[in-house]
Order: structure tokens, then sequence, then C-alpha cells
């Protein structure tokens, strides 16, 4: 099936009689007819439900959704997109080892890799794209297990370069691990690029309608973790799970079991079936809502680009932009609704223009169905330093304008509305 088509029919396949509509399985608990084959449920020999912190029929066919919108072979759905980049990370990274990371991400994403993580004892080695590839080797040792990137770097929208960084993971022998959550598999499938693992905050675009927190872990299922013995956690025994070796045991979807079997059963990153309900409503629509965006995004960008109280204007679109190739070769069908730029006057006008807008509201959210803005460097952004702000690509004036899809004609004219009070 095409996406669009998997959109609204991957995941759950009703039987005869049964609901059209995915279930609410709202239970913590499942009953079994014996004691044995619960059993074999803790020893993963057999398939089924545990427990809902772990795993749950709702949540299970959404997951199936998402991998196979992406291309994957399994996928694990979290409490939150911080929550999947952490355990994408921690399931194979521990205290002692590092990972490369491109330092044009999310805010947050930088404080969770850069503080938190590097009090676990886990170092975040931050790389700039416009490095060599001579640079960019010289950040990898023999303890380095992954690089990091988003495809559309939020709020900077520098695009990620998945061929170039996948080439070069490889030829360390470590996975590249890539943030989608402003392109959404729609618009562009990081696996197709040599990508190994695929998260998402599906808060964002997955969503879109600001309903429901989440984050998604998609495995490819290519990447070799027997390979020269660097990933014993997959390739060796797990004792807590009575001798299972994953990569033997489990083969594509090594990791993404281990994932959840492990991370998913310690750490409670659980999504909820209600949660997995409601973002499924949203991945209905996700094609459509997409395009639109996309649209609408690029024709305020050419609007903004050609109003003399816009300094600057950053949309991958934008055939001026400097992103605007690489985003022809990885975005082609559209880049996403997302658009900063600048304010002639800097900060005051910013907040100015930001307060007179009346359709648009200022949140602290991206990528909804509504238009909405905000100001990263004093809200999402806070907590990183200037220096970090300015390796973002997150200067003091950006304003991040997500546009939604209302009529394009009513979005303009709130902008336009807004400027005439600078």
């Amino acid at each position: 099936m095409k996406p669009e088509t998997i959109c609204l029919q991957g995941g759950y396949t009703p039987e005869n009689g049964a609901p059209r509509v995915l279930p609410i399985y709202q239970s913590t608990t499942y009953k079994y007819d014996s004691s044995e084959h619960l059993g074999k449920l803790f020893d993963l020999t057999a398939p089924g439900h545990m427990y809902t912190r772990i795993s749950n029929p709702t949540v299970e066919m959404v997951e199936n959704k998402i991998a196979a919108l992406e291309g994957g072979v399994g996928a694990m759905l979290c409490s939150a997109g911080q929550a999947a980049s952490f355990a994408a990370i921690f399931n194979i990274c521990q205290a002692g080892q590092n990972f490369v990371c491109s330092s044009t991400i999310y805010g947050g994403t930088v404080n969770l890799f850069a503080v938190t993580m590097k009090r676990m004892g886990i170092e975040a080695r931050f790389v700039t794209p416009d490095m060599t590839d001579e640079e960019l080797d010289s950040y990898f040792d023999e303890n380095t297990r992954l690089v990091f990137g988003e495809t559309i770097a939020n709020p900077a929208l520098n695009v990620f370069d998945i061929e170039r960084f996948a080439e070069i993971a490889h030829k360390h022998n470590v996975p590249l691990i890539v943030d989608n959550t402003f392109a959404t598999p729609i618009l562009c499938r990081p696996f197709d690029f040599g990508a190994d693992i695929v998260v998402h905050s599906t808060t964002k675009y997955m969503d879109g309608h600001a309903t429901v927190v989440g984050g998604v872990i998609v495995d490819s299922g290519k990447f070799d973790w027997n390979k020269d013995g660097k990933y014993p956690e997959l390739s060796t025994v797990d004792e807590s799970y009575h001798g299972v070796v994953y990569t033997r045991d489990f083969g594509a979807a090594a990791y993404i079991t281990k994932c959840r079997v492990q991370l998913m059963r310690d750490l409670g990153l659980t999504c909820q079936p209600m949660a997995a309900f409601l973002l499924n409503e949203g991945l209905d629509t996700l094609a459509l809502r997409i395009e639109r965006h996309s649209q609408n995004a690029l024709t305020v960008a050419k609007y903004l680009e050609a109003n003399d109280k816009i300094t600057w204007v950053n949309y991958p679109g934008l055939e001026s932009n400097s992103e605007y190739e690489r985003a022809m070769k990885y975005l082609p069908k559209g880049q996403s609704g997302v658009i900063s730029c600048g304010i002639k006057g800097g900060r005051e006008a910013a907040m100015k223009f930001m307060d007179s807008l009346k359709l648009a509201s200022i949140v602290v959210h991206v990528a909804d169905a509504r238009t909405c803005v905000l100001h990263p460097a004093s809200t999402t952004h806070r907590q990183l330093t200037d220096r970090q702000l300015e390796e973002a690509g997150v200067k003091a004036d950006l304003i991040r304008l997500s546009v939604g899809i209302e009529n394009v004609e009513d979005i303009i004219a709130d902008i336009e509305q807004a400027l005439a009070q600078i």
C-alpha cells in the first residue's frame, strides 16, 4: 500500500463482525488459561501481551501502522518524543560511551543529551553540518555508539544530509538515528537514504491537533548488530530473560524487541491506550494535512520574503534558501509547515508582532493544524547558552511560525495586520 492508504488502512484489519474503528483496549491486565502460557510470555517465547506497561493491543496496532509508514520491521510508542529519543540511544549506549550528534536539533533534545544524559555518564559529541568528513571522523572513537540528527531541524530548519551521515556512521560501524518529526514519513523516509533507526515526537504532525503527547521509535531491521561484537547487549545473553539473545532469537527486530522488553519494562515510558487511539485519529489524515501544511508554508514564506518589515526568512522550500537543493533531494513532496523569520527592529518588534496576531496563537507547540507562533530563544531553547543557541541556528530575533491548514489568504491577512502594528 502507498503511504496515503497506510494512514487509513494500516495497523488494524478488523475481522468479520469486529469494530471497523480501532478499539480502545483500556485494560492494564490480560487473562490467561494457564500459568504455563503466561510463563512463556515472560520468557519471550510466545506472542501476546503481559502487562500494558510493556504492550497493549491498541498501542500495538498503532505501532504497526507507523512501522509500515516508515518501512520498518517494528515500532515502539512512548509517552513523549523525549522518551523516544532517550530510549533509542540508551538502548545501545551506556556510561563511559558516547555518540555523535548534529548541533542543529531541538533545544529540549540538546538539554536531554548535554545535561541529563551527561549525568548518566553518556557523552554527546556535537558536530556542525558544515564540517568536512575528516573533521567528523575525528569525533569517533572505540566507544562511539551511534550518530543522531533531525531530518528538518527544529527551529533552525537545516535539512539533514541523511545519506552522507549514514555513510560516515556505517564507516565507523555504528547506526544512524534520525528524528523525522517535522518531515513525517509522508515527506521523507530516512530508511530509504541509509538511516537505521527513526524517532518521532508524535505530538507534532502525526497527532496534528494538539491533543495528545507521545513519541515513537521505529527500527529498520537493517543494521548488523553482530558485526565486530560491538553491541554485546544485543548479541550476547540477556540474563534477565533466562538466556535470550536478541539477535539470535528476534533477528531483524532485535533492537526494537530489546528496547521494549528491557527499557519499557524497567523505565515505564508507556504510551496509554487512549493516547494511542487519539494518535491514530491524527494518523488517518496525516497525508492530507502535511501536504496542505507544506503548500501553505511555501506561500507564506514567499510573502514574507517580499515584505520589507522582514529582515530574513528561512524555509527550505524557497529557491533562495541555502537548504533548497538538499530539500529537493530529501523532501521533494514538501518541506513541512514550519518557517523561521526575523522582524525588522529586533526582539522588541518581534514581541509586538506576535502580540498583534489574531488568528495565529502564541503557544509552546508546533506542527498543529492551527497556525501558531513562538519565540524559541526565550521559550523552548531558553535553557541553552548563547553559544549553544548559535550552534543550533537559533538567532535572538528568530520567530518560529508554524503554518496551519487554514485558508492561506486568512493566514497572510493576519500576518499583514500584525506587521502593520510595528
